[in-house]
């Protein structure tokens, strides 16, 4: 790998995450394409090597929440409990199966579009804070479950998903954020070395591709600090129109791709 290379996946790195850490999201849905189009990973090496900078990267926005006393709680753990075996199950999939691409960016875009729009609007017409209503431990399991699966299969991390739907049904944004990071970052550790044993047994471009993973993933550190040091200072709107605008961002971004 080129040094100019390294520093652009570093800059990469930093930047999406600095962006996107105040919300919960790692910014690993917005490196995947960065990854395939400008920095020529190929697939399904590109799962595992985005897995990797999620793991590299979630130790710096994890540290400072950790720091903030705002990491851990019922909700975090239930998130790992659904992610952590999803992530399992996709990678599975994604080795022997190798769906294509297209269904899942469809999805996304169908998902997180009209959801992104959505908090954007609610945000805008009313300034004042929403009363939490959680979903249950049971649909947060199942969502959280859905989430992990997809994970192993595209290599995201999941936030850019959880994220929006549980601040749709009025958990704030400032409990949602440590928590899908936390899920991210587990989900990511077993997913990365589930690659790495699937790798043993299967052909192809399976393994990540270390030196991209980890300079993006030093980068993402750097980033994922600042943008939760950034988060308390934040209002509540304006983490909910932050999330909001990421959300339409990544189906916007998706549609595209998908009408190609």
């Amino acid at each position: 790998m080129e040094w100019s290379t390294g520093w652009l996946a570093f800059a990469a790195g930093l930047l999406i995450s600095a962006a996107t850490a105040p919300v919960g999201v790692s910014g690993a849905v917005f490196l995947l394409p960065v990854q395939v189009s400008v920095l020529g990973v190929p697939s399904p090496a590109v799962t595992p090597t985005n897995l990797l900078y999620n793991v590299v990267a979630g130790p710096g926005a994890l540290a400072r929440y950790w720091r903030a006393g705002r990491l851990g709680g019922p909700l975090t753990r239930l998130l790992i409990a659904g992610t952590v075996p999803g992530v399992v199950v996709g990678a599975v999939i994604r080795v022997f199966a190798v769906p294509g691409p297209r269904v899942f960016r469809l999805l996304v875009a169908a998902l997180l579009l009209p959801l992104g729009l959505w908090l954007c609007l609610r945000t805008i017409r009313s300034a004042a804070p929403h009363t939490p209503r959680p979903p249950s431990p049971r649909a947060t399991r199942v969502l959280a479950l859905a989430v992990g699966i997809a994970g192993g299969v595209y290599g995201i991390g999941g936030g850019s998903l959880l994220g929006p739907v549980l601040v749709g049904r009025g958990v704030p944004v400032p409990t949602v954020a440590p928590a899908a990071l936390a899920a991210t970052f587990a989900t990511s550790v077993v997913g990365a070395a589930t690659y790495g044993l699937l790798s043993l047994a299967a052909t192809g471009d399976i393994a990540p591709d270390w030196l991209l993973g980890l300079s993006c993933g030093a980068g993402g550190l750097v980033g994922g600090y600042l943008g939760a040091r950034l988060q308390p200072h934040l209002p509540e709107t304006a983490l909910r129109l932050l999330l909001g605008t990421l959300a339409t961002g990544v189906g916007a971004l998706y549609a595209v791709q998908t009408l190609r």
